[in-house]
């Protein structure tokens, strides 16, 4: 495959990006489906790249938190706000990372994340205490909430329609696989002792800087904003009048925030229904979890090539009703009380896994469709944004609903999210 340096031909222009049809044609399933879609944006070498992200999102949450108590020995308090900090600050950085990738910077940013998390695992190989861990921290945290950002703009830079859908979801199916990789390496690592974590350490930077160099040798860029054709109204008014493209971004954005509970979902609310409130056993939180990873590395590009003729409004709506109606079933199998009570809350866990795929199937997928182009790194800022702060919120509040009683989490949970779901469903572009 040759080496893709410049963005794919700009189209005809239209009114408006199309988020219903099938804008180009849909791509292909079969065996070799996923490896093609992963070499789609980048070829071998940007796939390489994805891998290590994979990995290193895996390994980040379980293995820093361990590294911290195991081998700088600081207080688990301390450790878990430093890690607080590191994500705050990657928030943070998000509007600025948006606002390069709009310049016309697509390679350079996404090299620059993974190199940004080399230094954080440098770092955190010669931290001595509390400092140096925080500052390790800060580091992966700006290279890991940035890079979703980054890597929606290649793709969407390098493919278009629903093949660039389809990229994503092979992306986010190689990176749900990363995720279960990287917390069994963690694991084996811990087994080892100081010295093993020490080593995962080194290789986790010397692997996402080798990665950062294959990304930035593709050298793809996108014209500037400033050198993409756009009507130009008076100063005063551009600055009355947001577009409308990116305020309806805006908006979606506001909606996810109940979406982005999801996640911590299934790590912190079902595992603590199970364990404290029907006092079962931890192995069917572990199952729940397991399946889940499974279902969804299996059926996340089978559904979204499946619903390549739905409109990404509709699919995403779709997603937040299963989920709704998935949370009022956990709900109705906690009073079922004892095994019975555990094994119906596994058995709505599939619909909850389906609500999953759909959301992360259509979310981002919207967004790129949705967002101008010279707006593009704008629009996925402010779609990571919200998914980060709900994913900061989701765990205090979900675990203090649940102190509260199941009774009021999954009402307030389900009532939220079918909110944000009609609000997705009303925000489809009319005509």
């Amino acid at each position: 495959m040759s080496l893709i340096q410049t963005p794919k031909p700009a189209p005809t222009p239209s009114p408006a990006p199309s988020t219903t049809g099938a804008d180009v044609e849909r791509p292909r399933s079969g065996p070799a489906a996923l490896l093609g879609l992963l070499t789609a944006a980048g070829g071998p070498r940007y796939a390489a790249a994805l891998l290590v992200d994979a990995l290193g999102t895996g390994l980040l949450r379980p293995f820093l938190l361990l590294y911290g108590i195991g081998v700088l020995a600081l207080d688990t308090g301390a450790a878990g706000l430093a890690m607080s900090a590191g994500m705050v600050a990657g928030l943070l950085v998000l509007p600025l990372t948006g606002r390069w990738i709009d310049l016309g910077a697509r390679s350079l940013p996404a090299a620059a994340t993974l190199l940004v998390r080399a230094a954080g695992s440098v770092t955190l190989l010669l931290a001595d205490g509390l400092p140096g861990f925080t500052a390790a921290a800060v580091l992966l945290g700006v290279g890991s909430q940035s890079w979703p950002a980054t890597h929606a703009a290649v793709v969407s830079t390098l493919t278009e329609g629903r093949t660039r859908d389809a990229a994503l979801a092979a992306g986010r199916t190689l990176r749900n696989a990363g995720l279960g990789a990287g917390a069994l390496l963690a694991t084996l690592a811990v087994a080892g002792g100081t010295g093993a974590l020490q080593l995962l350490a080194g290789v986790t930077a010397a692997a996402c800087l080798l990665a950062a160099g294959l990304v930035h040798s593709l050298r793809v860029s996108a014209p500037p904003a400033a050198e993409t054709p756009q009507p130009r109204p008076s100063t005063a008014t551009a600055a009355a009048t947001p577009d409308p493209a990116l305020r309806r971004i805006t908006l979606l954005s506001v909606a996810n925030l109940p979406f982005a509970f999801t996640f911590d979902v299934l790590e912190v609310a079902l595992p603590a229904l199970l364990v404290l409130h029907l006092h079962a056993s931890a192995a069917w939180s572990s199952g729940i979890f397991v399946g889940n990873t499974v279902l969804v590395i299996a059926l996340q590009l089978a559904v979204v090539l499946r619903l390549g003729e739905r409109s990404r409004h509709t699919v995403l709506a779709a997603g937040g009703f299963a989920l709704t109606l998935s949370y009022l079933g956990f709900w109705a199998a906690g009073g079922l009380g004892g095994t019975a009570a555990a094994g119906a809350v596994a058995a709505v866990s599939v619909l909850y896994t389906f609500g999953e795929i759909l959301y992360s199937g259509s979310g981002t997928a919207l967004v790129a469709a949705t967002a101008p182009p010279h707006l593009l790194g704008r629009a996925l800022a402010r779609w990571e944004l919200s998914m980060g702060v709900g994913r900061a919120l989701a765990p205090a509040a979900l675990t203090a609903l649940l102190a509260v009683g199941p009774g009021v989490l999954w009402p307030v949970l389900a009532g939220a999210t079918l909110v944000s779901s009609v609000a997705v469903a009303r925000l489809r572009p009319r005509g």
